[in-house]
C-alpha cells in the first residue's frame, strides 16, 4: 500500500520539529474533508498520515499547526500545503523546512 508521509526539520536549530500536529484533508468536491491527524515524532516525522487509508488520485491539503511549536508569537500560525496526487500508486512524501520568519517545502522521496 502507498503512503503519505512528512518530516518538518527546523532550520533555525538545525533539528527536527517534534510534536507538531498535522492534519490531512482531500477535496471532495468544493469541500475538504479531513482523512487524519497525527503529530511529528522525536525525528520530525509522521510516516503514515492516511492511517492505511488507501491513496487516491485527488488534490490534497496538509496543515501544520506551527504556532504550539514555534510560541505565541509566531509568525506563521500554521503552514498549509495544497498538492495534486496523480498517481495514487506512489509514494507521496510531503517535507517541510521551517524557520520562525520563513518555510520551505517540496516532493520527497
Amino acid at each position: 500500500m502507498t503512503r503519505l508521509s512528512t518530516h518538518i526539520l527546523d532550520t533555525a536549530l538545525g533539528r527536527p520539529a517534534g510534536g507538531v500536529a498535522v492534519t490531512v484533508s482531500v477535496r471532495k468536491g468544493d469541500t475538504w474533508v479531513v482523512m487524519g491527524k497525527a503529530a511529528t515524532d522525536g525525528n520530525g516525522r509522521v510516516t503514515d498520515l492516511l492511517a492505511r487509508e488507501p491513496l487516491e488520485g485527488a488534490t490534497y491539503r496538509l496543515t501544520f499547526a506551527t504556532a504550539a511549536y514555534l510560541g505565541p508569537d509566531a509568525f506563521y500560525p500554521e503552514v498549509v500545503v495544497t498538492f495534486r496526487v496523480a498517481d495514487p500508486a506512489e509514494h507521496h512524501h510531503i517535507p517541510l523546512l521551517l524557520g520562525h520568519f520563513g518555510y520551505t517545502t517540496y516532493r520527497g522521496s
